[in-house]
C-alpha cells in the first residue's frame, strides 16, 4: 500500500512535527517520517490517527492505482516563484459521496460566471461548522438559497444572499446544507 501522508501534509502546509503534534496521543516527527517513507508499517490504526491529525478522510492517505497527481512546476513565495527544490506534486482530490457541486452561471459576490464550486454536505449537528462560511441550503419545491451563514438559533439558518443589496433570510429545519470547500476557476 503507497502512502499518500506527505502530499496531503504539503498540501497543508504542515511540517512532520506539526502532524506528530496533532495526533492523538502526540506521537514524534521522526515516527511521522518514517510512516509516509514506508520505513515503518503503516498500519490501519496509524492511517485512521493521521487522518484525524490532518483533518481529512482516511482515504485520502492511501494511494489508489488510478489516482491522478499534477506535477507542481513552481512555487509562488514572498519573493518570487521558484522552482521546486525537490520534486512535488498535487493530488487530485477524492469526491466522496458527501459532495455536492455549484456552477456558477453568473457573476456574484467573489464568484465568476464560469466558476465551479464543490461543496460538503452536513447535516444538522454539523451545521456550526459552517459559521461565516458561504452554503448551499435546499428549500422547498426544488429550489435553493446560497450564501453567507450568519447565525443558527434553534432550528433557525440565517443567510445573507451573495446579490447586492439582499436581504437576510431565515430558513426553517433544512434537512441538510453543503458548506464551500473548494473553488474551481478557469482562468
Amino acid at each position: 500500500m503507497q502512502s499518500r501522508i506527505r502530499d496531503v501534509r504539503r498540501a497543508k502546509g504542515l511540517t512532520l512535527a506539526d502532524v506528530a503534534e496533532r495526533c492523538n496521543p502526540p506521537t514524534t516527527a521522526q515516527t511521522i517520517g518514517r510512516l509516509e517513507t514506508g520505513m515503518r508499517v503503516l498500519s490501519l490504526i496509524w492511517i485512521n490517527r493521521i487522518a484525524e491529525a490532518l483533518g481529512v478522510d482516511s482515504s485520502d492517505l492511501v494511494a489508489l492505482p488510478d489516482q491522478q497527481f499534477l506535477p507542481v512546476a513552481a512555487v509562488l513565495h514572498e519573493d518570487g516563484t521558484h522552482a521546486p527544490t525537490q520534486a512535488e506534486r498535487i493530488m487530485v482530490p477524492n469526491v466522496g459521496g458527501s459532495m455536492v457541486g455549484l456552477r456558477i452561471a453568473a457573476s456574484m459576490g467573489e464568484y465568476r460566471r464560469g466558476d465551479e464550486l464543490w461543496l460538503e454536505q452536513l447535516q444538522p449537528d454539523d451545521f456550526a461548522s459552517a459559521l461565516n462560511l458561504d452554503v448551499l441550503v435546499p428549500r422547498p419545491g426544488g429550489r435553493f438559497i446560497f450564501g453567507r451563514l450568519l447565525g443558527r438559533d434553534a432550528s433557525k439558518l440565517h443567510l445573507l444572499p451573495l446579490e447586492a443589496g439582499a436581504r437576510q433570510q431565515v430558513v426553517n429545519d433544512p434537512a441538510w446544507i453543503a458548506k464551500a470547500v473548494r473553488l474551481v476557476r478557469k482562468l
